[in-house]
């Protein structure tokens, strides 16, 4: 399949965002562990995931209103780039000499900007290419994330890790400048997307926009009524609520958590960054067989797979070779299931009603990682067993998998969008 100009386009802020992602998994958490042993601070797993909490409650409580904002002609791509240049500054910021608290809000604030961000550009899909076409570009944009990622992301371990030998640079500020080196590498991605996206649904037109503003709560009341008597999309939307917790706090928590293990950093960074080397024909492989057994066939695997990795995690994770595993799987799986996601719920909304709609996703998938970070952490603190607090996320992928088991998919031979107006 040939990708138009605008796929390609879309596509490309994956290869962006995905840098500030990989970082943020890898190297930051890291980072913060040292600010906060120095400051005689030790738990990292769960100051970690209450500053991760923090950041998801923010952009569930904000989403779902700006969104029915920005369902109006035009207003797309204002508040993508005011949460995009948000998450940049901030990245940049990160990179000042800060104590542990100031550096944790930063981060926080950069959070918000990312998914604020991602929010508008996942509803960006249905304006860029077709219900045919949403999975393979979807899975692209993933896959391409991953692998383009990777490129900033070497050059930054490379700096980190030879800096201080080869310049004479302290590792401190190696890992600092990393931070501005991974802020100039996602806005330089994201020109392409915001010199050409076009708005092609929407709601209300630019003359109504008054109008449009002050009915929003009204609108987001009439979404609500909407979701509610569409049986198949409500369903996914909460199954997608229990399973998107889960691969959120994998990827977030991973290193926290081989750190708190006394996993070697360089082991946790290496095995990360072969995850995304991994993650890139596993993304595309998934879009395919997604054309060949469904989009939510896919997606009742993939949770299937967490399951068995999240049970290796909490049983067997213990050694480098085993996070090196974990890794792997995790790979295989993740850009899959989330692309499919995107894709498939692009396909079950009404299109002139993305923003919003999208809106009321994160508020599912943030609010999930609410829940599921705040739980790892607060059971770790509780038991003082961070293994215990990985194995609780089984029960929300349990959860997830009845309910779609028990959805009937709409999309199911048909190319068209079961969509409630």
């Amino acid at each position: 399949m040939r990708f138009t100009a605008q796929e390609k386009k879309w596509i490309v802020y994956d290869v962006g965002n995905s840098a500030f992602v990989l970082l943020s998994t890898a190297v930051v958490p890291i980072y913060a562990n040292s600010l906060l042993e120095a400051a005689g601070q030790s738990n990292i797993v769960s100051t970690w995931g209450y500053a991760q909490t923090i950041a998801s409650l923010v952009i569930a409580v904000l989403t779902p209103l700006l969104g029915s904002i920005a369902d109006v002609q035009g207003m797309k791509i204002r508040f993508f780039t005011g949460f995009l240049l948000t998450g940049v500054v901030m990245c940049c910021a990160m990179a000042l000499p800060l104590g542990w608290l100031a550096f944790l809000i930063v981060c926080v604030l950069a959070t918000i900007g990312l998914n604020g961000s991602l929010t508008f550009y996942d509803s960006m899909l249905v304006d860029v290419t077709t219900d045919e076409r949403m999975d393979r570009v979807s899975s692209h944009g993933y896959a391409w994330g991953y692998i383009g990622s990777t490129v900033p992301f070497i050059a930054c371990i490379a700096l980190i890790f030879g800096g201080p030998a080869l310049l004479g640079l302290p590792t401190v500020l190696c890992t600092r400048i990393s931070f501005v080196i991974t802020a100039i590498w996602w806005i330089a991605f994201t020109i392409p997307l915001l010199t050409s996206c076009r708005q092609t649904h929407y709601r209300a037109t630019r003359d109504k926009t008054g109008e449009a503003i002050r009915g929003t709560f009204d609108e987001l009341r009439s979404t609500f009524r909407a979701i509610h008597a569409n049986k198949p999309l409500w369903m996914f939307m909460i199954a997608f609520f229990f399973y998107i917790d889960a691969v959120n706090t994998v990827i977030s928590m991973s290193t926290s958590y081989g750190t708190q293990l006394g996993i070697d950093p360089t082991q946790l960074v290496a095995a990360l960054l072969v995850t995304q080397f991994v993650a890139f024909p596993c993304a595309i492989i998934y879009g395919r067989l997604a054309d060949r057994f469904g989009g939510k066939t896919m997606i009742v695997a993939a949770v299937i797979v967490y399951l068995c990795i999240v049970f290796f995690a909490a049983f067997f994770l213990r050694t480098a070779t085993e996070f090196w595993i974990l890794a792997i799987l995790v790979g295989m799986f993740q850009g899959g299931i989330q692309a499919l996601s995107r894709s498939y719920y692009g396909k079950l909304i009404p299109k002139q009603h993305a923003d919003e709609y999208y809106g009321f996703y994160d508020v599912f998938g943030k609010t999930a990682s609410i829940i599921g970070t705040f739980l790892v952490a607060t059971t770790t603190s509780l038991t003082g067993n961070a293994s215990i607090g990985v194995l609780s996320i089984a029960i929300l992928l349990a959860v997830a998998l009845v309910f779609l088991l028990l959805q009937k998919d709409p999309t199911k031979g048909s190319t068209e969008a079961a969509t409630v107006d």
